[in-house]
């Protein structure tokens, strides 16, 4: 079976080699050394979400400008199960929380409906530590689009 990083979309990979970069040698990087600048091209699909040590668990942080118009809204300072997009909110808070726990990004690639229409969409989860331990911050990169408007014989049906 192939690595997703062989079937994956190319920005997907770009943004994981800038992570791994910025590891420089620990399990991972601190949200300082993520320079914007170096990631301009992909800031639009770019979700930063905050681990806090309260019942939120997860905040949304900052929602790139994609992002909140393929959402309709803007989650910006609201909890990941408040605020989801995902196929469900207990979908959602198990990415995250895998990404805790596991401290190693995760990749998703799972088609979703949100009230009237499917959306496909790559998710790459990638944790952030200030102290290189423990995550106290989730970077994710989403590609996505809406499938209803990819024609049906692309989709299979």
């Amino acid at each position: 079976m192939p690595d997703w990083r062989d079937t994956c979309h190319p920005d997907v990979r770009l943004v994981l080699d800038y992570w791994q970069e910025k590891c420089a040698g620990r399990l991972m990087p601190a949200r300082a050394d993520i320079d914007p600048g170096d990631l301009r091209r992909f800031l639009p699909h770019i979700t930063l979400v905050d681990v806090v040590d309260d019942p939120r668990r997860f905040v949304y942080r900052l929602v790139g400008t994609s992002e909140v118009e393929l959402r309709g809204f803007d989650p910006t300072g609201k909890s990941v199960a408040d605020a989801y997009f995902a196929s469900s909110a207990d979908a959602a808070l198990i990415q995250y929380e895998a990404t805790r726990v596991g401290k190693v990004p995760r990749y998703v690639a799972e088609p979703f409906q949100v009230v009237d229409r499917f959306i496909g969409e790559e998710d790459l989860f990638l944790p952030l530590s200030n102290d290189g331990i423990t995550v106290n911050m989730i970077m994710v990169f989403s590609i996505a689009r809406d499938l209803f408007s990819v024609p049906r014989e692309e989709l299979g049906s």
